[in-house]
């Protein structure tokens, strides 16, 4: 139950992140660099999350059904 829990969260820290990237995008100038940050941030979450999803069907706590 703790894996599924944690891989909501970061799936939400995910969509949370592409939204403030969003933002950057409308209201920053051109030589901020929120949005590459925000970026980094995203591509970061997407790697724990993927090695999540591997762990957990690999070790049988998620069942592919």
């Amino acid at each position: 139950m703790l894996l599924k829990t944690l891989i909501a969260v970061v799936f939400l820290a995910m969509v949370t992140s592409l939204a403030a990237g969003v933002g950057f995008l409308l209201r920053d100038d051109s030589r901020s660099r929120r949005l590459l940050i925000s970026l980094k941030i995203r591509v970061a979450l997407a790697a724990l999350l993927i090695a999540l999803l591997f762990y957990g069907f690999y070790f049988g706590n998620l069942a592919a059904a």
